[in-house]
């Protein structure tokens, strides 16, 4: 168990989940390597909901692990499985972030039919709001949702979705196009946005492309043309898009940091074992000054990324307050950090094709991309502090 369980952001039942999910991922996950595609992805998903971890990705009474969504707990897995599989920490938080809008705001029918099966690994989730043109600029999207009799006809391209090719639905956000065209008082105030729920079945929805990458990781662009859905597919209320956007990245962006301290405590512990048994010089690495210098910077890096991470984690799981500035903080930090952690370790055991250290070089990356780039990571803390 590592330190950090003892700090005061965390109850019995987070150490106790943090012992859990070590010895499970250790044990099921450590021999994966660079496992990849989706079977793999699938079957990662399945083995999550077996085991009961994708219970922390939804809210009670639909089997969560707690009455609401428990960021400290998602922390504490998605950093966990980090550690030991970027594709197994992928096959989690896509089940929290693809599912987290319904558990946030959905009705009891979305609750019902759609939280029970992600928190068993029976569907897989996506969460489709990037845009080719608008990908951290949210409020910018031009996928539009028109009214059509009781429901909505959607119609745009999502690209850079996760999940996007294996997911069972998808949580589609875009523009209410009476809105767009009205200039009333909701558009100008940004309550012109539009989230619902998609079936990947939906005759309108299709996926004209994956998109690979340098790490494990599915991804794929997401065309809605003539897409209907009905009025109960809508998460929120029609104009709430926006705010149901905003409050799930709030929820979750701690997690990407949580899944970056994953990467850098691995990255650590590998440049450590490599000191102290790699002789340079006639005596160990791990004697001469500047890779102490080195792993004593390393060291202060996870650390201070880990109290930010979890210190928003508790702060939004207390309900202090609105965590907007706290979760950014926590994303950008910890993924810089992460960033330059696990290439401090690059630099002491060199870079060999499918080591622990090469794998995380290729999957730590993303991580200062995607739910929000470390520039609007910026951005959000400037608003946030400049705005009475």
């Amino acid at each position: 168990m590592h330190r950090w369980t003892d700090w005061p952001f965390f109850e019995p039942e987070h150490r106790e989940l943090a012992r859990d999910v070590a010895a499970w991922a250790e044990a099921e996950l450590a021999g994966m390597g660079d496992a990849h595609g989706d079977e793999a992805s699938l079957a990662l998903v399945r083995q999550l909901g077996e085991r009961g971890w994708l219970r922390w990705c939804i809210a009670e009474p639909y089997v969560g692990a707690r009455g609401q969504l428990d960021v400290r707990g998602l922390c504490v897995i998605r950093e966990t499985l980090a550690r030991q599989s970027g594709l197994a920490d992928v096959a989690f938080a896509m089940q929290g972030l693809g599912s987290g809008p319904i558990s946030l705001f959905g009705s009891e029918s979305l609750k019902q039919r759609y939280l029970l099966k992600v928190g068993t690994g029976q569907a897989v989730a996506a969460f489709a709001v990037s845009e080719p043109d608008g990908g951290s600029d949210i409020a910018a999207m031009t996928t539009t949702a028109r009214r059509d009799g009781d429901g909505f006809v959607l119609d745009g391209i999502k690209t850079w979705i996760s999940n996007a090719g294996i997911a069972d639905f998808y949580v589609v956000f875009g523009r209410m196009e009476e809105a767009r065209h009205s200039g009333t008082e909701a558009q100008r105030h940004g309550n012109n946005h539009i989230a619902c729920v998609v079936d990947a079945d939906n005759p309108g929805l299709s996926i004209p492309t994956r998109i690979e990458v340098s790490a494990p990781h599915p991804l794929g662009t997401v065309k809605l043309e003539g897409c209907r859905v009905g009025a109960d597919a809508v998460i929120g209320a029609p104009g709430e898009g926006l705010k149901v956007a905003l409050a799930t990245l709030d929820t979750f962006r701690p997690t990407v940091g949580a899944a970056a301290l994953g990467f850098a405590r691995r990255a650590l512990d590998e440049a450590l074992a490599w000191a102290r048994s790699r002789r340079v010089f006639g005596k160990a690495l791990a004697e001469h000054q500047l890779t102490q210098a080195r792993l004593a910077d390393m060291a202060t890096a996870v650390d201070a990324a880990a109290l930010l991470v979890y210190r928003a984690a508790w702060l939004h799981d207390t309900g202090q307050r609105r965590v907007t500035r706290e979760a950014a903080m926590a994303k950008l930090f910890a993924t810089e950090a992460a960033q330059r952690v696990v290439d401090d370790a690059v630099q002491l055991l060199g870079v060999v094709a499918g080591a622990p250290v090469e794998r995380l070089y290729r999957a730590v990356r993303a991580l200062r991309i995607y739910e929000g780039t470390s520039e609007i990571q910026r951005l959000v803390i400037a608003n946030q502090l400049l705005t009475p």
